[in-house]
């Protein structure tokens, strides 16, 4: 018998229960053993529900505990659960987390310590929810030099984009419309600033360049900006707009950032809609690969964290995951990353044309109808520097999107 414990009993801890009462039969014939919890951590009762009287409220209870080998963390933030993760890997306990904050934050650190105990830190929950990704870049792809991941890692401002393009939404309703549904929170700042999607990119960052990636150290832009004019000149261009998290190898350097991002109809991340995520790999001898499913959710995500707990139970005394350095990674300055970029402008095209091509290049033109005295232009590529320098010329300028491909 393997006996694992679960902290925290909220949406994903009682998820794992669930995951680990429906299929617990399948689980053990995988691990060739079975999986029993023997304690569930949480400041709360639960007078009704069977969990009761495997509920503790003193973390000490467990980390004394010699028979329990697996750790589950799903309180998520960072404290306590950095300190019972600590702790929990010090005491010679594996630990499965879908905690994304405590990851990218101390990643390095814990799987040093797991690999320093002969166990197992495993986090694939922490990106992308349900979609395997951490467990590919960890074993499946090993023998790529990884040239880029982006991902749509956040469904909440997938959803909102969604609406915004197909039902010509505003900002304002879709994230009412969001709140309603429960797939966004009350303060939904971590989600529509690009907080969230930017600690996941941290994370796989670091996995593929095997250095401490500071989020801190990541662009972040939010879909705050972006408007149901934005979608018109979208449309227009049979192109959409998606919140991207991008990691690219650029020579010996890579750049990492999250932004909306205008996508063309062969882009594989165009189609994928609504609150579902994917991420799309580039390796430099597999090539192209796509990963997509729910990114988010009660049981799409403990069945990740439910996966990592079978990993860790068939190798309950060897390290399997793949290390990161707590060297920092000295990530390219988005003043030297290259692109194009559609830019709306008030004014006319003809009047401006001549000046915008000085600056920008030779400029693909657009225009929609309804929206007077302003129009679209996609330049040619240069680096973000060159483009803000030429965009201070223009105090006509509405807004920029980057233009990914």
């Amino acid at each position: 018998m393997v006996n694992i414990a679960v902290l925290g009993y909220g949406t994903v801890g009682s998820g794992v229960v669930e995951v680990i009462a429906t299929n617990g039969a399948r689980i053990n014939q995988r691990v060739g053993d079975e999986i029993n919890i023997k304690y569930v951590l949480d400041l709360r009762e639960f007078p009704g529900d069977p969990i009761q009287e495997k509920i503790v409220h003193d973390f000490d209870t467990i980390v004394e505990d010699p028979d329990v080998q697996i750790v589950v963390e799903v309180m998520g933030g960072i404290e306590p659960a950095y300190t019972f993760v600590k702790r929990s890997l010090q005491a010679g306990k594996s630990v499965a987390t879908s905690n994304k904050a405590l990851v990218a934050k101390h990643g390095a650190e814990l799987l040093s310590i797991a690999r320093d105990n002969n166990i197992n830190f495993l986090f694939e929950a922490s990106v992308g929810g349900g979609i395997p990704i951490i467990r590919p870049l960890n074993s499946s792809l090993t023998a790529d030099e990884i040239e880029e991941i982006t991902g749509i890692l956040n469904g909440t401002t997938n959803y909102m984009m969604t609406k915004m393009f197909y039902e010509g939404a505003n900002y304002d309703e879709v994230l009412k419309e969001a709140q309603d549904n429960g797939y966004a929170e009350r303060n939904p700042e971590a989600d529509v600033e690009g907080y969230d999607a930017c600690r996941k990119i941290a994370i796989l960052s670091s996995l593929i360049s095997g250095q401490q990636v500071d989020f801190e150290d990541i662009y972040t832009e939010g879909i705050t900006q972006i408007t149901k004019e934005d979608m018109m000149y979208a449309k227009e261009l049979g192109m959409t707009i998606k919140l991207l998290a991008s990691c690219k190898r650029h020579e010996n350097h890579l750049h990492a950032i999250v932004a909306p991002y205008l996508l063309n109809q062969e882009h594989p991340l165009y189609n994928v809609n609504g609150v579902f995520n994917a991420v799309f790999v580039h390796g430099n001898v597999l090539g192209d690969a796509m990963f997509y499913g729910s990114g988010a959710g009660k049981l799409p995500t403990a069945s990740a964290v439910v996966a990592d707990v079978v990993d860790a139970a068939k190798h309950l005394h060897r390290n399997i995951m793949t290390m990161w350095k707590s060297d920092k990674l000295e990530l390219l300055p988005i003043e030297d990353t290259r692109k194009r970029y559609f830019v709306r402008i008030g004014g006319e095209a003809s009047g401006l044309r001549e000046h915008l091509e000085r600056d920008f290049g030779k400029v693909e033109i657009v225009k929609v109808e309804g929206l007077d005295n302003e129009f679209g232009f996609i330049t040619e590529e240069m680096t973000e520097r060159k483009y803000q320098a030429n965009a201070a010329e223009f105090p006509e300028i509405k807004h920029m999107i980057r233009v990914e491909g």
